[in-house]
């Protein structure tokens, strides 16, 4: 029976729009700008494990309704898709941080034109996690979000400079950046 996370030409393919995009984290054959449209980048997840801590929770990106959201495509032999879906889905939800659905979802590969179906992993909005804060909330618990991946700023500030590299500009991320106070 075919693995159904595979696009019709026996690849898996996953959508990366934050961390993904500069730590994917497994191997791939190949990465390709891409465009999922239904879904947003949106700092909409409280962290206290990755990127903040019970006391002081950060702010992670997830894919949320509405709008387009460019990223990559990841494209993965399929016979090795079952080892990154199950590194992806470790990854993605971990510990009592489980705020993901995992989602096979419509993507255009910008390089060719080609739609391909990708995995993604969609924000789930009935997590107690979820959140919608306004920019200057999510700029402050930023700035204060330290976890077991670091700190939550620079999770931010790579995020940006692989979107500008890829020709990517997010007003969202532009905009809770410029209100970070100061390091230190």
């Amino acid at each position: 029976m075919p693995d159904r996370s595979l696009d019709p030409d026996g690849q898996l393919y996953v959508f990366g729009y934050g961390s993904l995009i500069w730590r994917p984290g497994f191997a791939h054959a190949a990465m390709h700008p891409a465009l999922l449209r239904g879904f947003h980048r949106r700092f909409c997840i409280w962290s206290h494990i990755y990127r903040g801590s019970p006391e002081a929770p950060g702010l992670v990106l997830g894919l949320d309704r509405g709008g387009a959201c460019r990223g990559v495509a990841f494209r993965v032999p399929g016979r090795e898709a079952a080892a990154v879906l199950h590194y992806l889905d470790a990854r993605e939800n971990i510990g009592d941080e489980v705020v993901y659905a995992r989602r096979l979802l419509p993507v255009r590969l910008l390089d060719s034109g080609r739609m391909v179906r990708a995995v993604a992993y969609v924000v789930d909005r009935t997590t107690p996690r979820y959140c919608r804060p306004a920019a200057e909330e999510a700029a402050q618990a930023i700035a204060r979000g330290i976890g077991q991946a670091g700190a939550n700023r620079d999770y931010l500030l790579n995020t940006l400079t692989h979107l500008q590299a890829m020709g990517v500009r997010d007003a969202g991320l532009d905009r809770i950046a410029a209100l970070l106070p100061p390091p230190g």
